[in-house]
């Protein structure tokens, strides 16, 4: 590439965190994506992927902030969703092919008692095995490229805590009746259950797996038709911003979004060039593992590491300061002028 045509650095005063309600259809990656566009930045990044057909809070850093995200993603999530008992898919969701299906007698003897009963043995501490076709890395690529690539993956199982899993409805219907077909298990005279949950987990749970569990348990299989994440963290869905509205007057300062996650302690003004310039200083810092460093203006200055005293603290991530400024579109982009 030549000198001329060098792109340029991104503006450093565009940073901080924005919370979307990601729409269905879309990957996480293609919300990244239109946030660059929107905001002319290509520093963006996300926390927590949420698969092409589920919906909800997604949060995404924009700037030195999408350093935040992988100090704060670790957080619980909360999710609504559908189950479908009756059928497996290759995805254990509906954009997944069928690979087995139970017969409408087998689904009639499934009772809702034994779904309670069934749903109740998913709660707590688990060994999940997640589906194959997920973001886990296996030997640096992801799991469903190599299933994209004709590779068998056997995942191993993982330790996730479901701290709730409680169901919602319960719906027992012709799967093939007009409004409610949704993809895989549409097949001719069949009969299916849908079950309506809530679930509150760990991160890294997946929630289609559970589907996939619950089914395999009731011997008739199960896949997920309907995800929406509700929370992560402390952002409720409410909060989120729809995507083709948001603009940078609602993007969070780093400041304000990491006291809403982590402990903080507040800084001086010389405290904060300190800190910057590598040295220590001493503060109380609560015995936690992750602590926010904020100074005044909510400006995020470091995350260290709180279970050492005072200012034997060990610094996890130092962040620039961010200049405040005016917000206009980019040139060409369909970002709304601030009000």
């Amino acid at each position: 590439m030549g000198r001329g045509s060098r792109r340029a650095k991104d503006d450093p005063s565009v940073a901080g965190v924005l919370c979307v309600d990601k729409p269905s259809g879309l990957t996480s990656h293609d919300v990244v994506d239109r946030v660059r566009r929107r905001l002319g930045v290509r520093r963006v990044g996300h926390a927590g992927t949420l698969d092409p057909m589920a919906t909800g809070v997604l949060i995404i850093g924009v700037g030195p902030t999408t350093r935040l995200l992988g100090i704060i993603g670790g957080h619980d999530k909360e999710y609504t969703a559908t189950i479908r008992l009756g059928a497996s898919t290759t995805t254990d969701d509906r954009e997944g092919d069928v690979i087995a299906q139970a017969t409408t007698q087998d689904i009639q003897h499934v009772t809702d008692a034994a779904i309670a009963e069934t749903v109740a043995q998913f709660t707590g501490a688990l060994e999940q095995r997640p589906s194959a076709v997920s973001a886990v890395k296996v030997d640096g690529k992801r799991a469903y490229q190599r299933v994209r690539d004709g590779e068998e993956v056997d995942l191993p199982a993982r330790a996730v805590t479901v701290e709730e899993f409680t169901i919602l409805e319960i719906r027992r219907h012709d799967a093939t009746a007009k409004g409610a077909t949704d993809g895989a298990a549409d097949t001719a005279g069949f009969t299916a259950i849908d079950v309506d949950v809530r679930v509150r987990c760990s991160a890294g749970t997946y929630v289609r797996s559970l589907a996939r569990d619950v089914g395999e348990e009731l011997g008739v299989g199960g896949h997920l038709t309907e995800l929406r994440r509700t929370r992560s963290g402390t952002v409720d869905v409410t909060e989120c911003l729809d995507l083709d509205g948001a603009d940078l007057e609602h993007v969070s300062a780093p400041g304000v979004f990491a006291r809403r996650h982590l402990p903080a302690v507040d800084l001086s003004d010389d405290q904060v060039v300190r800190v910057r310039n590598g040295a220590r200083v001493g503060i109380d810092v609560p015995g936690a593992s992750t602590v926010a460093l904020i100074g005044p203006g909510e400006d995020l200055v470091a995350v260290v590491d709180g279970t050492s005293i005072g200012d034997q603290y060990s610094v996890t991530a130092v962040f620039p300061a961010i200049p405040l400024r005016v917000v206009s579109p980019t040139p060409g982009s369909d970002v709304a002028d601030p009000e």
